[in-house]
């Protein structure tokens, strides 16, 4: 199966879950799961939230941030890929002057 993301339409989503400044982002989704590349412009926040839907793999293509999933904090940069499983709490916030690119797939269970 092919997933062309050259067709979906991006959105801006400010503050998601409470969190500050700017995304964008293009969602695919199915009854499986999430396919969300994302950037968070720089002073912006996924702010913090309960994962409920299933595992949140996020995967940094550029950019720098930190990740906080259960009260651990984690320095995200580019090869690095943060995982918050299903039930924890979790935020990402965009920690440099750049956008935070991420590629993020929500697998249900």
């Amino acid at each position: 199966m092919l997933i062309d993301f050259n067709h979906i339409k991006e959105m801006t989503i400010p503050g998601m879950n409470n969190g500050t400044g700017t995304m964008t982002a293009k969602m695919y989704m199915s009854d499986k799961g999430k396919i969300i590349p994302t950037k968070i412009h720089p002073g912006g926040s996924i702010g913090m939230h309960k994962q409920d839907s299933g595992d949140d793999i996020n995967y940094v293509l550029s950019g720098t941030g930190k990740a906080i999933c259960d009260g651990v904090e984690e320095e995200l940069k580019p090869g690095c890929c943060h995982v918050c499983p299903q039930g924890s709490v979790h935020s990402i916030i965009n920690t440099g002057d750049e956008d935070l690119v991420i590629l993020t797939l929500v697998v249900h269970r």
